[in-house]
């Protein structure tokens, strides 16, 4: 019960508080909009950058670590898109689209507020480790299967589709955030004061701006949709991930703060960016949007569960 009301409640008041903002009309859908873009687009990558800048590279990096989180994320892609293609006979491209919201946790805006609040904030380097490759992995893995399937038969080189598919990669903020953190971390180049003042201003910004507009946005889907496909979206993004997570990093001898990590970044619910992922190529909108709606209030008690496992 401590875990529930000192660790994720105060993580989902602050979704809940943007979801009435916008429910009283205090603030407004483009209001909204503005804070998840100044969140997403110039605050989390400025959190992720510095602490980029400071990761123990040598020592982060462990290939056991990344086999436990990114093992169970692509098991959950494939089941969603095979699962919704042939079994909810729903068109290749929506099957991609659902595929990836079992596929993209909300690392950020959820995993990293409810780390800190559980473990505390030197617990936190196994979680951006994970962060480092989330998005140019699972945007790469998404980006790239969408990409392959609305090119069948349309006679686009392999040269022209890995061209489209990495410039859709690097224009994504968080990936720019962490290409050039990873940068000055590896050429030990020195950033000036005012720099990193002013850095550091933007990024403690971060998470309570993306929580407040992520509730601000939850509040225009209402749930409705295929409810076995949701069903299915929220069984393998907060069941089967985290599942694999835990027997995996058990298998392979996580420590302590690496398996409170890997398990506790694939319990979130799917972000925001699976919803973004839909509404750029047009497909599985309804059922992206409920899906994330749907996931994200299940989430406060399979977090809850995943915490009591946890040593």
């Amino acid at each position: 019960m401590t875990a529930l009301l000192e660790v994720i409640l105060p993580v989902f008041a602050v979704i809940a508080f943007g979801w009435w903002a916008r429910w009283a009309n205090l603030i407004l859908d483009a209001a909204v909009d503005g804070v998840m873009r100044f969140a997403q687009n110039f605050a989390v990558p400025c959190l992720l950058f510095y602490n980029m800048c400071r990761l123990d590279v040598a020592d982060s990096f462990d290939i056991r670590l990344f086999a436990s989180f990114y093992t169970g994320a692509i098991v959950s892609f494939v089941i969603g898109w095979l699962a919704a293609q042939f079994v909810f006979r729903r068109p290749i491209e929506d099957a991609v689209a659902i595929g990836f919201c079992c596929l993209f946790s909300n690392s950020l805006l959820l995993g990293l507020p409810i780390m800190e609040r559980a473990y505390g904030a030197d617990a936190l380097q196994g979680n951006f480790t994970i962060i480092a490759l989330h998005s140019p992995i699972l945007y790469s893995l998404g980006i790239a299967s969408m990409e392959i399937v609305r090119a069948r038969g349309t006679g686009l080189s392999t040269a022209r589709l890995g061209l489209q598919i990495g410039r859709s990669i690097l224009r994504q903020p968080l990936v720019i955030g962490i290409t050039l953190g990873l940068a000055v971390n590896l050429t030990g180049l020195p950033i000036p004061g005012f720099i990193d003042g002013g850095v550091a201003m933007m990024m403690r910004a971060a998470l309570p701006a993306a929580l407040f507009g992520l509730g601000g946005v939850l509040y225009r889907y209402r749930p409705e949709g295929d409810a076995k496909i949701i069903a299915m979206v929220c069984v393998l993004s907060l069941v089967v991930h985290p599942g694999l997570a835990f027997l995996i990093g058990r298998a392979v001898g996580l420590d302590t703060d690496q398996m409170r990590s890997a398990v506790v970044t694939a319990s979130m619910a799917p972000g925001m960016n699976a919803y973004l992922f839909a509404n750029l190529y047009g497909v599985a909108l309804r059922v992206s949007a409920t899906s994330v709606l749907m996931a994200t209030g299940l989430s406060m008690l399979s977090i809850w569960g995943w915490l009591h496992l946890l040593p």
